[in-house]
């Protein structure tokens, strides 16, 4: 538990900068059938303070996603594999965009192995949603192919919900239940560490376990979140997420405490939000926009 006080504070925002001061995140996502999750990805990294926004989707898709978050750039994601990551390069040559990856993203092989080929990357990576499930299959391939451990291992950040959270951790031998209020905060610390040590990608991994008193943990700090409330049970608030912490990290914060920002501020605004609104009826797209607010209070 943690109160105000503990919470890292809010990137600085000097008044020289301008939107290369304030980083790049790139969204790897979308499917035909799941449009809108990478476009409220976008749209809470440019809430979250993100300088520059970039939608990598498919081809079919990247028009109707840049129709819902028009301040974005697209990247048209091919088919091929290699052809995606080449793609992802070229629009950040220096290798130094976060990248939220799973949004919308869909299942397959073709996601397996583009999730496994950014996390064998030098990028700081976001992962979430069918990003997680992706990396889940792979933990159950005994024919996986384990990925080298980096010298100099980027930020590596999962947000499970328990569902996600059990299909991560079965196949690594963690048998803690994700809902258990006294075992939350062992069951992210476990992840975290397994993660780290599984040879996929993962080294130096933060944890954010989804659900009522969210925790946050990378195998030696652990934080549990105390606001956010039941209108936070909607669909896409864990988009808006994935995209305030990936924002928080482009703008250079360590990874635990852009996490454990991100959750509270994520929380308060739907807290904001609440007040005048009850707990039922908020969208994605309320929540992304309550951020900026949420995150001023901080400064103040």
């Amino acid at each position: 538990m943690y109160d105000t006080s503990d919470i890292p504070p809010p990137p600085a925002r000097p008044d020289g900068g301008h939107k290369g001061t304030f980083g790049t995140v790139v969204v790897v996502g979308g499917c035909a059938t799941m449009i809108g999750a990478p476009a409220l990805c976008a749209r809470a990294a440019f809430r979250g303070g993100a300088g520059l926004v970039k939608l990598a989707t498919p081809a079919d898709v990247l028009p109707f996603a840049l129709t819902i978050e028009p301040g974005a750039t697209g990247i048209a994601l091919p088919v091929d594999v290699d052809a995606c990551c080449a793609e992802i390069n070229a629009a950040d040559p220096d290798g130094r965009a976060v990248l939220a990856v799973g949004p919308g993203l869909g299942l397959g092989d073709r996601q397996r192995g583009l999730v496994m080929r950014l996390l064998a990357g030098p990028r700081p990576v976001v992962l979430d949603a069918d990003g997680l499930n992706a990396l889940a299959a792979t933990l159950c391939d005994k024919d996986q192919n384990g990925i080298a451990p980096q010298a100099d291992t980027p930020a590596r950040i999962l947000t499970p919900h328990p569902g996600e959270f059990r299909r991560l951790a079965r196949p690594l031998g963690i048998s803690r239940d994700p809902t258990d209020p006294a075992q939350r905060p062992d069951a992210a610390s476990s992840l975290a560490a397994s993660l780290s040590a599984a040879g996929v990608g993962c080294g130096n991994a933060v944890v954010l376990l989804k659900g009522q008193r969210t925790v946050i943990a990378d195998g030696r700090r652990t934080a549990v979140n105390t606001t956010g409330n039941p209108a936070l049970a909607t669909a896409g608030s864990g988009d808006v997420l994935t995209g305030l912490i990936a924002a928080l990290l482009a703008q250079g914060m360590d990874a635990f405490d852009a996490v454990v920002l991100a959750a509270h501020v994520h929380g308060r605004a739907a807290d904001a939000w609440a007040k005048p609104h009850g707990p039922s009826g908020l969208r994605a797209q309320d929540l992304a926009d309550a951020l900026p607010d949420a995150l001023h209070a901080l400064r103040r």
